[in-house]
Parts: structure tokens; sequence; C-alpha cells
């Protein structure tokens, strides 16, 4: 199945491996997006202000960055009524309950932490495509 360029992902994390990381695992999956590196939360909400996003936009977001962390952006993008709507996937190395319940509280549409092999991100990406990003034949919404 060919996936099509019209989603575009925001990956959000301090860490340049990481980022590059993530990419690449979604890659090995043929999921072909329009990927946009964020090093920062600020960078991110700067960037969502100045272009305000159309439909099929995915942000994944680490919790822990310098800064504003990710809990701050994120409860910046969910209460921002035209980013509301952005599904937000929390991506990050934490794997603490308060964390987990910390960003579904503030608005989190999914909180995965980061595995320790390449390819179990391998599948935590594909999953993530399958399940936000590629369209769902049947799918009644």
């Amino acid at each position: 199945m060919k996936s099509t360029n019209k989603y575009s992902v925001f990956i959000v994390d301090d860490d340049e491996d990481d980022r590059e990381s993530i990419k690449d695992a979604f890659l090995e999956n043929k999921h072909h997006y329009n990927y946009v590196f964020m090093s920062n939360g600020d960078q991110l909400l700067e960037y969502l202000v100045a272009n305000p996003p159309r439909e099929n936009t995915l942000i994944l977001l680490d919790l822990n960055m310098p800064g504003k962390d990710g809990r701050d952006i994120l409860k910046e993008i969910k209460n921002a009524r035209n980013l509301k709507p952005i599904p937000v996937i929390v991506l990050t190395t934490s794997s603490s309950e308060r964390d987990k319940q910390t960003s579904y509280e503030l608005g989190a549409n999914c909180f995965v932490t980061k595995p320790d092999s390449y390819n179990d991100l391998v599948d935590i990406t594909n999953s993530i495509a399958k399940l936000w990003l590629v369209p769902q034949q049947g799918t009644i919404y």
C-alpha cells in the first residue's frame, strides 16, 4: 500500500538522533509523509501559529525537552481552538504512570514509551501510521 505525502508528521524531540530514528522507522514500512523536525516545543508552536495546520496533521511530542517541556506544549496546543483538533501522540522515554496520566489529562490522544530497540520502534511507528495516518476503508465518522 502506497502512502501519500498529504499527511504532515511533526516529530518534536530535542534529540536529533531520536528524530531521525523515528522518521527512519516510519520509512521502514513505506510510510512516506511530510516529516517536519522540531527540536523544541516553542519552535513547534511558533511554526503552527505562522502556518495554520491543515487536515491530516499529526504531532509526535517528547515530554522532556529544554525550555517549555512537552506537557506545557501539549496544554497550549489543546487550549488553542485552531490547534486542539490536531492529534498529539506523546512519544517519550518516560514510562511513569504519572506522566501518562498527566498527558491524557492535558489532552494527549495517545501515550507511547520509546522502546529500547529499533525493531520495536519500527513496529510502533507502523501502528501509529495505521491508526492515525492511513485512511481506513469503510470507516464511518
